[in-house]
């Protein structure tokens, strides 16, 4: 007959500890190294301070962008507007002022304004009226176009002073763009990681139904999510007017596939849910790091819109093949351990 040891009255399996990383964070960050690793032996060039000083700013600009798309992406939609919503931003801050500093705040907050009407009609349509989110989004982004080129015309204008000292100045060794993006990343990581909207944000992303079934307003979440994009659209656009000296009207066309790619590379899944704001971020500069390393080697610029395809695919290639859970199976391992050690004692 087995009897327990007499300072064990039940079975307490040890606690094992472990720290769990997300699968879009590992492949990320591998994915990042062995780029450094590649340009360092192919491309010095593309890793040189200079080009490093030139290119983060941009970065940067992608990340701010990528972290809107995410938000959009995690209630399982699409935003096909992120186009519009930063070149109408570029041409309102460049073409209102006309070079005036003094008029800069007005057109900022009149670039903000259009950016929540934007984003207003692109939550109603899909959040309340159920439209589908690539053909409203579409639909706003030519909208929006529409308004991008009654501002303009089409022609291109110079920024101002106040706005290039803003976004195209640097501070300690770093540009102005980096320190708001890293700006933006913290807010975003504090608000969905650590409080009860950010909670309830990825609660409805996961699973609609059942946060309908709780009592949470899902409609009004979702037409959140279009709101702060476009925002966020928006930012990035006042960065690319400061940034660039003679903006066009059509700035935002080179970052809807890298939005959605660094979202997907980030690891946040397309059918909604858990996002990963960090992954999204280095996404970012790894994205942009490869456009470097491409012209580095004497890739032409025309074949940029095919790499970021294929860092797109790639993406949705690697978090489409399902990994073991080594956890679990570690937790397994030791509990059977535990459990061999109270019938032996």
């Amino acid at each position: 007959m087995m009897t327990l040891a007499p300072n064990m009255t039940r079975h307490q399996p040890k606690k094992v500890s472990r720290f769990a990383l997300a699968k879009g964070f590992v492949t990320v960050v591998v994915s990042m190294l062995v780029l450094i690793v590649l340009c360092m032996v192919f491309a010095p060039s593309s890793v040189a301070q200079g080009a490093l000083s030139g290119s983060l700013p941009f970065a940067a600009i992608l990340m701010i962008v990528g972290l809107g798309q995410m938000l959009v992406v995690q209630q399982g939609g699409f935003d096909l507007s992120v186009a519009g919503g930063v070149s109408l931003s570029v041409v309102i801050s460049t073409h209102y002022p006309a070079g005036d500093s003094a008029q800069l705040l007005p057109a900022v907050m009149i670039a903000y304004a259009c950016a929540v009407a934007a984003g207003l009609v692109n939550g109603v349509l899909v959040g309340f009226l159920r439209m589908n989110a690539i053909v409203a989004t579409i639909g706003m982004n030519a909208l929006i176009y529409g308004g991008v080129f009654a501002v303009s015309g089409g022609v291109p204008r110079i920024t101002t002073p106040l706005l290039a000292a803003i976004a195209g100045g640097d501070t300690f060794g770093l540009g102005h763009s980096v320190w708001f993006a890293l700006a933006v990343l913290i807010v975003v990581v504090i608000a969905m990681k650590k409080t009860v909207f950010g909670r309830r944000f990825e609660a409805i992303g996961a699973n609609p139904l059942a946060a309908t079934a709780i009592g949470l307003n899902v409609r009004l979440y979702q037409m959140m999510a279009y709101v702060l994009a476009q925002l966020f659209y928006c930012s990035a656009g006042l960065l690319i007017a400061g940034i660039t000296t003679q903006p066009t009207a059509f700035q935002g066309d080179s970052l809807l596939l890298p939005s959605v790619a660094v979202v997907v590379l980030g690891g946040t899944s397309l059918l909604g849910g858990r996002g990963f704001p960090i992954s999204t971020a280095i996404a970012a500069i790894f994205l942009n790091q490869l456009s470097q390393f491409a012209f580095a080697v004497g890739v032409p610029y025309s074949a940029q819109t095919i790499i970021q395809a294929l860092a797109l695919g790639l993406g949705i290639g690697i978090y489409s093949i399902k990994m073991p859970n080594f956890g679990n199976k570690l937790n397994k391992l030791s509990n059977r351990e535990d459990e061999d050690e109270a019938i032996v004692s």
